[in-house]
C-alpha cells in the first residue's frame, strides 16, 4: 500500500482529489493493487489499507422518485433504501442502473466517489461517519481511496447526515 501525504496532487489526479485540493481540505490518498476477483470493492479496500470496515464507506447511486441520489454508507453494512428515500423527502428508492450511475458521475462502478462527480447529485452520508475522526471513500478509481474528516466530506458534497446504513 502506497500512502501519499496530505494535499499532495499527483499528475493525473482524479476529479475527486482535484476537488479536495482546490477546496484546501486535508486528506490522505491511499492506493493499493485492485484484485478484479475480489467479491467486494469496499471490503477489498478495507483489507488492503488495514482499516476497520466501519471507517471505509462505499458510494452508491440510487433512484429516489426518479432523481438520482448518492448514498455514502459503511462497507461493512448495506444501504437502507427506505431510509434513504425518507432522508431526501422521497417516497421510494431503488438502486440506479449501473450504466446510468457511471455516465452521470463520470466514474466506473467500484470507483465512484462522492467527490468531483460530473454532475453533482444530492448526497446522504450515513450518520455513523460522525463517530470517526476520519473516514475513507473512493478517490475516483478502483484501488484508490481518500481519507478525510466526515465533516469535510459532508461540507464538500452538501450531504445530509442520516441513518441510511444498516448492518
Amino acid at each position: 500500500m502506497a500512502k501519499k501525504s496530505k494535499k499532495q496532487q499527483q499528475p493525473g489526479g482524479t476529479p475527486a482529489t482535484v476537488a479536495l485540493t482546490t477546496a484546501g481540505v486535508d486528506f490522505t490518498v491511499h492506493s493499493y493493487d485492485h484484485d478484479p476477483a475480489h467479491p467486494s470493492y469496499g471490503e477489498e479496500a478495507a483489507e488492503a489499507m488495514g482499516v476497520s470496515p466501519d471507517r471505509v464507506f462505499k458510494t452508491l447511486v440510487a433512484d429516489v422518485d426518479g432523481a438520482l441520489t448518492v448514498a455514502v454508507v459503511p462497507v461493512a453494512g448495506q444501504l437502507d433504501l427506505k431510509a434513504l428515500a425518507s432522508a431526501v423527502g422521497g417516497k421510494r428508492a431503488t438502486m440506479a442502473d449501473p450504466t446510468l450511475a457511471e455516465r452521470t458521475t463520470g466514474y466506473v462502478r467500484g470507483g465512484i466517489s462522492p467527490l468531483g462527480q460530473r454532475r453533482k447529485l444530492p448526497t446522504v452520508l450515513d450518520d455513523s461517519a460522525s463517530s470517526h475522526p476520519t473516514i475513507c471513500v473512493s478517490a475516483g478509481r478502483r484501488g484508490l481511496e481518500v481519507e478525510l474528516s466526515p465533516e469535510a466530506l459532508a461540507k464538500l458534497t452538501e450531504a445530509v447526515l442520516a441513518p441510511v446504513g444498516r448492518a
